[in-house]
């Protein structure tokens, strides 16, 4: 089996975990991760890691995300989703004063660089335990806030009382905690009742494929569907390395930077290190001294 990235079009109900599971099972693959989860009510682009694209996983952490949301303007949940129990109910009179242009402007006011607080209900972690584990436990841990940025959001729909919208934004955040940040802003509170990504760094939903269908396909097939490790990272800039430097990356002997031409000069820029037919050999960056490179990751032949 190929290493690289499957994108998949995950559907409602099931964990990124248990897909993976699944993935794996039907690829029979000896390693398979995910680049980024998905809350189980979510659907969309999920990107699981094949083999060694397992070891890129991290790189995606970094990388811009599209949204597909619908807000629930009125109702707060625990877990600022359908999923989770009611805590508070707009009165009818608040819902009533709900404008279009004001909820235009309020959800507007929500682009750029801001600070955002994680939701009680995550996957992030306190002391090793998963936030939703300890929620569900009745241990509710609140998360300090942490610098997002949203890029744009486009107001696809309004009725009453749902929004729809499109979310451009970083990694690393929550749609959920914009859905609620938004209802809090209104004064009616609110929870997301759908969740799509169509978006992960370069991955677009449109050329993702269905579980099912996947777990349908032969192995050939399947092969096909693997994007190969160098056209994975194509947010980074690249070098080619000759046999002499391929060799030399399989030994973990020092790069230097003369060895290299045509090379990306952004300080701490990571670099895809490619060999002429397109192998990922490694990932390299280079060093505070501007004469060699310091190796992320090294990848077998």
């Amino acid at each position: 089996m190929e290493s690289g990235i499957i994108a998949l079009n995950k559907p409602s109900g099931i964990s990124s975990a248990r897909v993976v599971a699944r993935v794996k099972k039907a690829l029979g693959a000896k390693k398979v991760g995910h680049t980024g989860t998905l809350d189980p009510f979510a659907t969309g682009l999920l990107l699981c890691a094949i083999n060694q694209g397992t070891r890129i996983s991290g790189f995606f952490l970094g990388g811009h995300k599209r949204y597909l949301a619908r807000i629930c303007l009125g109702v707060e949940t625990d877990t600022y989703d359908l999923t989770g129990k009611t805590i508070s109910c707009a009165p009818k009179t608040v819902m009533e004063g709900l404008k279009n242009q004001d909820i235009e402007e309020i959800v507007k006011s929500f682009i750029g660089v801001q600070d955002q607080v994680p939701p009680a209900f995550s996957a992030l972690k306190h002391e090793g335990q998963p936030l939703y584990k300890l929620a569900r436990q009745g241990k509710i841990i609140q998360k300090p806030s942490r610098q997002i940025e949203i890029f744009d959001i486009l107001i696809n729909h309004i009725d009453l009382p749902n929004i729809d919208i499109d979310v451009f934004c970083a990694s690393g955040t929550y749609i959920r905690s914009l859905g609620f940040d938004i209802g809090r802003k209104l004064g009616c509170g609110a929870h997301l009742s759908k969740l799509c990504r169509t978006q992960s760094s370069q991955f677009l939903l449109d050329n993702a494929i269905e579980l099912d269908a996947l777990e349908r396909l032969d192995k050939n097939a399947v092969e096909q569907r693997i994007v190969p490790l160098s056209n994975c990272l194509e947010f980074m800039p690249q070098m080619v390395a000759n046999k002499s430097i391929a060799q030399k990356i399989q030994f973990g002997q020092k790069l230097l930077k003369k060895e290299f031409s045509d090379i990306p000069e952004k300080k701490g820029q990571l670099i895809r290190v490619i060999d002429d037919k397109n192998n990922l050999l490694a990932i390299v960056q280079l060093n505070e001294n501007r004469e060699e490179y310091n190796y992320s990751c090294v990848f077998s032949s």
